[in-house]
């Protein structure tokens, strides 16, 4: 390596980060960044990291860039979660309509594994120093100038950095302060979930379980460890929320009054507290993600709906090239904007097919597709564009 780039590699152009949310999204970028030996801090407004959120698929393009940001985490992940091998589409009478063996690992060189989102979080926590995450800080907003940047916490002290990364999701304080936006747009689609200790009799034969009713469907997913992650959602142009947690529970188990009793045994088995109702939303892409000193990554930047489960995924992508273009700019306004480019378009389209995927969900299993030959090679197209997405290693 020659002098010149000897220098411009040892001097990071930042040196002090502050990440503003402690999901997967804002932990992989924690350690990216680590790696390069930049100071950051993750800022989290829970006060405590508590078993949480839904069962989630890292599928092959989120774990190709895991593994480049965290090397080995993805056999730690495959002991932590379900490698899925087999899958099943159910009606809601429990008949088979179809079984498919996954060929991710054949096809793109990494398997489709599920997990747990409060699991995921877990193994991420673990590479990252305990001390640099900080729980117990809603952010509040920011200032900032050409210096640096000061953000603001709800009783807690303010912080100073050269960079703050907003991860914190589709209800994102960061983005709102840059862009006010106001509330993300609900799609149409409501959504119960829930993770417990239950083994489903289906799992001796499947990994993960997707059943279709009228309007209406059901994910059911071995999580690992025991664990069961179910997942409802329903065709509903508007939502409104139950008063209290045993109305949440009545309200989905009168959705599935009709449905095979093992796939209501599942709910039933639930503790009330347990079951997490609320509007699957996303929001409109936006013409860049930075202002100044401020960017934003994963739900924060792109919030899009779970359909075709890329969420996570394409965060992952995002810490990673982030991380990269501090390595290779010369400032940060560059790094910002390589940023922006390598990551926006790619996004925006998945976004996009998201909101279609969900939407598709609801069609009825006799609609006629005007060319299904056609509609099947633009989804292997698409899927292989996605999902063979993996980190380009820069010289």
């Amino acid at each position: 390596m020659n002098k010149n780039l000897t220098q411009k590699f040892s001097k990071p152009i930042l040196e002090k980060v502050a990440i503003v949310g402690a999901g997967p999204g804002g932990l992989a970028t924690a350690i990216a960044l680590q790696n390069q030996g930049i100071d950051v801090r993750v800022y989290e407004k829970a006060q405590e990291f508590r078993p949480a959120g839904t069962g989630l698929g890292l599928a092959p393009n989120g774990l190709n860039f895991l593994d480049a940001i965290a090397p080995g985490i993805v056999e730690t992940l495959k002991s932590s979660g379900c490698e899925v091998n087999h899958t099943v589409l159910k009606n809601i009478h429990k008949e088979t309509i179809r079984t498919s063996q996954t060929k991710y690992l054949d096809q793109y060189g990494q398997p489709l594994l599920t997990i747990w989102w409060y699991r995921l979080q877990q193994v991420l926590a673990s590479r990252l120093p305990s001390d640099i995450i900080h729980l117990n800080h809603r952010c509040i907003g920011f200032d900032q100038d050409e210096n640096g940047v000061k953000i603001h916490f709800d009783g807690q002290k303010s912080v100073d950095a050269d960079l703050l990364i907003g991860a914190d999701g589709v209800n994102s304080v960061i983005r709102e302060t840059l862009f006010g936006e106001g509330k993300p747009n609900y799609i149409g689609s409501m959504c119960w979930r829930a993770v417990i200790k239950y083994h489903h009799e289906l799992f001796n034969e499947y990994e993960l379980v997707f059943v279709k009713g009228n309007k209406q469907f059901m994910y059911i997913l071995n999580v690992g460890g025991g664990y069961t992650s179910w997942i409802s959602r329903k065709f509903s142009p508007d939502y409104s929320l139950s008063q209290d947690a045993d109305g949440v529970k009545s309200r989905i188990l009168h959705e599935l009054a009709d449905w095979d009793e093992s796939f209501r045994a599942v709910v039933k088995a639930t503790p009330a507290e347990q079951i997490w109702e609320g509007p699957i939303c996303d929001r409109p892409p936006l013409t860049h993600w930075s202002q100044g000193r401020v960017t934003l990554l994963g739900d924060a930047a792109h919030p899009m709906a779970p359909a075709m489960g890329q969420g996570a995924n394409t965060t992952f992508e995002d810490a990673y090239e982030l991380a990269q273009c501090f390595s290779h700019s010369a400032t940060l306004e560059e790094a910002l904007t390589t940023y922006e480019q390598s990551r926006i378009e790619r996004t925006k389209i998945i976004q996009a097919r998201s909101a279609m995927g969900e939407m598709r969900y609801y069609e009825d299993f006799t609609s006629p597709s005007q060319t299904p030959q056609r509609q099947m090679t633009l989804n292997e197209d698409f899927h292989k564009w996605v999902y063979s997405y993996k980190p380009t290693v820069a010289s």
